[in-house]
């Protein structure tokens, strides 16, 4: 905006601040109208030279981060339910970087589909795409919980239609029901205890994830970002000369 406009404005919402001040007793809101401004090239027609030129510099460091390579897609990737490319390797990720905590990966990794925002193409994986792919502060947590708890988060998956997980085999109905579900090929053991990597939104019991608040124990390590722990991976994948990819393993299935 130029300087003038914004002097212009400030004394309008001066006026109207006086106004309402001194006869706020005598009006009241009746309606309320609003719609949106779509941000477009539109607005790019007439640059603000001066507002151009004072984000220079920082749009260049920016741009000189966010166009950075950090690896290669195999493959294109996508996000959908029950099952997708890019939801198992999401999950998978969580899963693995649980090891940090407990010196192994956690038995099941979990990620909802709603958190995943973008697809991956196929090719250069530019830090850009990661932000746009995981948009979230979302932190990892490491839960412990018994095996009858675990069936319960089976069944707040099964309700969702599914979610991108790791680790496990679900069965589930058309409408929502878990038929069957197992960790690591086994049958879940009521009495005995599991570990699920997730992130602290689903931790809390968000996203219908209702199971997650009886947890025996929880650790979320500070600075462990869903976001952070993808970049890594695709950076150690990439420093032992592999692709980023994905496959289709009927992590759940939906039954008739």
């Amino acid at each position: 905006m130029k300087k003038p406009y914004l002097k212009l404005f400030s004394g309008a919402v001066l006026a109207v601040s006086l106004l309402l001040t001194s006869c706020h007793s005598a009006y009241e809101v009746t309606r309320v109208e609003g719609n949106r401004v779509p941000i477009d090239s539109t607005w790019d027609a007439e640059p603000d030279a001066e507002a151009t030129a004072l984000l220079a510099p920082y749009k260049a460091k920016i741009d000189s981060i966010m166009y950075t390579v950090a690896g290669t897609a195999e493959i294109s990737m996508d996000r959908s339910r029950p099952e997708s490319l890019l939801s198992n390797l999401v999950a998978d990720v969580l899963r693995e970087s649980a090891a940090e905590i407990l010196g192994k990966p956690a038995d099941m990794g979990l990620v909802n589909i709603g958190g995943i925002r973008n697809s991956l193409t196929e090719g250069p994986i530019r830090t850009e795409n990661i932000y746009e792919i995981l948009p979230f502060e979302n932190s990892l947590c490491v839960l412990t919980m018994k095996g009858t708890v675990l069936k319960q988060l089976f069944e707040n998956i099964a309700a969702k239609g599914g979610e991108g997980v790791s680790g496990v085999q679900l069965k589930i109905s058309r409408d929502g029901k878990l038929l069957q579900g197992s960790v690591g090929g086994n049958a879940v053991v009521d009495d005995r205890t599991y570990t699920v990597a997730t992130i602290d939104y689903l931790a809390d019991g968000n996203d219908g994830m209702t199971a997650f608040p009886q947890a025996e124990q929880r650790e979320c390590p500070e600075g462990a970002t869903l976001r952070g722990l993808f970049m890594k991976y695709v950076k150690a994948q990439t420093a032992a000369g592999k692709k980023i990819t994905s496959r289709m393993e009927g992590r759940i299935i939906i039954e008739d």
